[in-house]
């Protein structure tokens, strides 16, 4: 019995190095950076997207400043995974059925928050426009993880579901 679990297991394992190596290597005619470099590049502008989002906690007080810094940051950090899977793969899934909706959301409170920030100059709307961002952020990044909305929905019900 244990050794057709781990088979199982080691299958599961190879499917999982099989599916990230299709990832690295489907691109590679797209651009002619290696899988090692796309790798880097990767890492490099998630690191580069999450500095921006800590720097901006320096000048929150400035929420103008706050929003442009978090929504660059923001922006970086999810568009780094266009060096992993490539820019054609990426907006094919960012509009999936199954999370354009998220996707518009997001990138509504993206333009919404620049708005504020850049032309509204609205210090208050700025901060609501980022609170949005950041709820509609973890939506969509929930999407990519099965069943985690459908589950964070019915936690979410339960807690706040009151009798009167």
């Amino acid at each position: 019995m244990w050794k057709q679990a781990w088979s199982l297991f080691a299958e599961q394992e190879e499917d999982d190095e099989e599916l990230q190596d299709n990832l690295l290597y489907e691109t590679d005619d797209l651009c002619s950076l290696s899988s090692t470099q796309r790798l880097y590049a990767f890492g490099a502008c998630s690191l580069a997207g999450l500095v921006c989002m800590l720097l901006s906690t320096i000048v929150f007080a400035i929420p103008i400043k706050f929003a442009v810094l978090f929504t660059f940051g923001n922006l970086l950090a999810v568009g780094s995974t266009t060096f992993l899977m490539g820019a054609t793969r990426q907006l094919r899934m960012m509009f999936d059925p199954v999370r354009i909706y998220a996707t518009a959301i997001y990138m509504g409170f993206v333009v919404l928050a620049l708005i504020c920030a850049l032309w509204i100059h609205s210090k208050l709307l700025t901060i609501i426009a980022i609170l949005c961002e950041i709820c509609a952020l973890i939506w969509y990044s929930l999407s990519y993880i099965p069943f985690a909305r459908a589950i964070v929905s019915k936690v979410t019900i339960r807690l706040f579901d009151t009798e009167i």
